[in-house]
């Protein structure tokens, strides 16, 4: 057995773990009776030389014994994912265009792995079918469709996936996560687990084979395919993690460790080895693609760690995400970016004293089906950061007259091309001077701030600047943080 766990348990011990979760895994190390959750992204399973490392991995370490997969990612750079194609042939279908080409796109990517796995004909020919089927019985509701569609591309790989681990001497078994109780909202598209699908998922821990559970998707109430958010196998493997009480949760991607930085535009940031649950999930909202945000919630309310690391080389330590961290060991952990924001900005003088304005901006907002990021304000006025991508042309002019007829503003304007920063660290709470320390670096590198926000618990700073500047802002702040 590769002893994996013996580096998170020195790293859980240095940075002053509650004894609890020292000792939780203390045990486990030393009577090999640990409960190990495993998923493995896309480009770990994006052919069929990827998933031989997979069936390496897990037959590795016993305590490996369910596994969430998700579709065939991109097998180098030019190429495409599964999940896009499956979205293509959804597309051409809801249209009523000639959809044959499509289909055989995706088909075309599972016979390759069939046929380079060894693995019988009869499964792409399953595939097929199962595509058909899901187009021949597709209802009125397109949204439900394209997730049916979209949730194909787990859902086939997890039967290949069985099927060669089978073919390779251990036995496992496909389970489908309907079957399994993996209750979902019908918010097609961004559906969230219901609280009871935790205790019909938690039989899965006396599963006598390896489990290969498909991610991205469950059931509604009603038996209909919802999706998760994209990248949403991390939410399935935090949720089944948590459901059987795992003892880590292993997160497998193509990095040996999370970056403190971007390293599409920092060159060799600083690795990160240890965070806190809220530091990862800080960082993971403003742009660390390693790991979705929503998928710490899950492990968060089960006390479960988090270890991510690379199928690619399974040995490197990784990056362990735990409850709590000792402060002083990195006062600021890591530092991410997004772009694609807008900014509404709205003055009207004695808005301090106006008794109601704001719970009545943000339901303007919430009655256009727009959620918002942040709301800075003063007493003359308040701004409201969004997603660029969540409101349209048409959206925020309707927006706008709005806010003009019902609030009475002196001025309200909109800037798009925004980014946001994050600085994130649990240590930033305890020290002084770290806001001065940022402005001071954008001021020397000549970024122009456009707003700062803080949160709460002091664990983050947002700044949002114009897009065009957001790299140099990054790497100001990588030299005053890092030494970069």
């Amino acid at each position: 057995m590769v002893n994996l766990s013996v580096w998170p348990l020195r790293i859980l011990n240095k940075v002053g773990q509650p004894s609890w979760l020292s000792d939780r895994l203390e045990a486990c190390l030393t009577f090999g009776e640990k409960m190990k959750v495993v998923k493995f992204g896309g480009s770990s399973v994006a052919n069929a030389e990827q998933i031989s490392k997979v069936i390496g991995i897990v037959t590795a370490d016993m305590d490996r014994r369910i596994v969430v997969v998700s579709a065939p990612g991109k097998r180098n750079k030019a190429d495409t994912k599964v999940t896009d194609l499956l979205i293509a042939l959804a597309d051409a279908v809801i249209e009523g265009r000639d959809f044959e080409a499509d289909l055989n796109a995706v088909v075309d990517r599972y016979a390759e792995i069939q046929r380079d796995l060894k693995l019988p004909e009869e499964v792409v020919a399953t595939i097929e079918t199962d595509l058909r089927g899901r187009i021949t019985s597709r209802g009125k509701n397109d949204a439900q469709f394209m997730d049916a569609m979209k949730a194909a591309g787990e859902d086939c790989n997890a039967r290949v996936i069985a099927e060669a681990f089978t073919k390779a001497g251990s036995p496992a078994k496909y389970v489908n996560p309907g079957e399994a109780g993996m209750l979902l909202s019908d918010d097609f598209g961004n559906a969230q687990v219901l609280d009871e699908s935790f205790e019909k998922l938690s039989s899965l821990k006396g599963a006598k084979e390896i489990v290969i559970f498909p991610g991205f998707f469950g059931v509604t109430k009603g038996g209909e395919v919802a999706t998760f958010p994209r990248g949403g196998s991390d939410i399935t493997g935090a949720i089944l993690a948590a459901a059987v009480k795992a003892d880590v949760y292993e997160n497998f991607t193509d990095v040996d460790s999370v970056c403190a930085m971007d390293p599409r535009v920092i060159d060799n940031p600083p690795a990160i080895d240890c965070m806190t649950y809220r530091e990862m999930r800080e960082l993971a909202y403003a742009g660390f693609g390693v790991f979705h945000d929503e998928a710490i919630i899950p492990a968060v309310h089960a006390s479960i760690p988090i270890c991510i690391k690379n199928t690619n080389n399974p040995e490197a330590p990784g990056t362990m995400v735990v409850p709590k961290r000792a402060p002083g060991e990195r006062t600021v952990v890591g530092i991410s970016s997004a772009s694609g924001f807008c900014g509404i900005y709205i003055d009207k003088y004695m808005m301090n004293r106006e008794v109601g304005f704001g719970r009545r901006l943000l339901q303007i907002l919430e009655e256009e089906g727009i959620s918002f990021e942040h709301t800075p304000s003063g007493i003359d006025n308040i701004s409201v950061i969004l997603a660029s991508e969540n409101i349209s042309n048409k959206k925020e002019g309707l927006v706008v007259e709005r806010i003009k007829a019902e609030l009475a503003p002196d001025a309200v304007t909109v800037e798009h091309g925004l980014a946001l920063i994050m600085v994130v660290g649990e240590g930033m709470h305890y020290t002084p001077g770290m806001a001065a320390k940022a402005t001071k670096a954008f001021s020397e590198a000549g970024v122009n701030l456009e707003m700062i926000n803080q949160g709460a618990s002091e664990i983050s700073m947002m700044f949002a600047v114009k897009d065009d500047d957001r790299e140099k802002a990054i790497r100001a702040l990588g030299t005053a943080f890092f030494d970069l």
